[in-house]
């Protein structure tokens, strides 16, 4: 990883949009501070896209849709994209709904069998909103040791479901898209963007271990301060870290790289 510093200013001219992770990485604690928010409007208005690429349920992103600066909001860790048509918002999802409602009764049957064996698992709070997961709460509202989390997610992983890891939940799905993969294939199917065009003219911004896919697929990337207690869990850490956290992290980042596109 590198200081921000060291961020070429023909790398950021080069962009054409900024992905970001919400919790811990734009939000603080799940509070959205004016900092982190005016930083956002100023991207919004020198024309980059916009995406938040979360894990959180796709009732928070239709919200989010309607309510803030952003093209779309990419939520359940790939699986559900919500953004602005017309007065509305739409909603872009691969599956259909026979396939939805097969996936929720594994699921739903994968947790209770995790619930017998493990008394900490325990549904997130915002699990009603979600229609492609459940998330685990492992770090919202309480604190699952780290050998206890390991636990479930092995045996999360022999019953068949799919695991992401993010500072705050355990995330199981039968989807087959990632943070990473969802985004591109929403990109080309509703802008056009060629995946190779994506990977090269979009920076994403994370902050935990449920961000290695886009660590991975992105050529630029970087982390707000917090992301070293999760670099064990990376294979791919991101190119260029923030000294500040969070919110403040991800201020430092959006005032770095809209400084060297203006200084061009």
């Amino acid at each position: 990883m590198k200081p921000l510093s060291e961020l070429e200013g023909s790398r950021a001219r080069g962009l054409a949009g900024i992905l970001f992770d919400l919790d811990d990485t734009f939000l603080d604690a799940g509070v959205l501070t004016e900092q982190a928010y005016l930083a956002l409007g100023r991207l919004s208005r020198t024309g980059l896209r916009l995406v938040a690429v979360t894990g959180r349920p796709s009732g928070w992103g239709e919200v989010m849709a309607r309510q803030w600066p952003l093209d779309v909001v990419v939520t359940e860790n790939g699986a559900v994209a919500l953004y602005r048509a017309g007065a509305g918002v739409a909603k872009w999802e691969q599956a259909d709904e026979a396939t939805r409602r097969a996936r929720r009764v594994r699921i739903a049957a994968a947790f209770e069998t995790l619930r017998r064996r493990f008394p900490e698992v325990r549904m997130s709070d915002d699990t009603p909103a979600r229609t492609s997961d459940v998330a685990l709460d492992i770090g919202e509202t309480q604190r699952v040791p780290a050998d206890v989390l390991a636990a479930i997610e092995k045996a999360a992983r022999e019953l068949g479901m799919r695991t992401f890891v993010s500072s705050v939940h355990l995330h199981l799905t039968l989807d087959p898209f990632d943070k990473a993969s969802g985004t591109i294939a929403f990109l080309g199917e509703r802008f056009g963007d060629d995946p190779t065009s994506v990977r090269r003219h979009y920076a994403y911004i994370g902050d935990s271990s449920n961000d290695a896919a886009c660590f991975f697929a992105f050529d630029t990337t970087f982390g707000v301060a917090n992301i070293k207690e999760f670099l064990p869990r990376l294979s791919v850490p991101p190119r260029y870290v923030a000294r500040a956290a969070k919110g403040a992290g991800f201020a430092e980042i959006a005032a770095h790289i809209l400084a060297l596109r203006e200084s061009a």
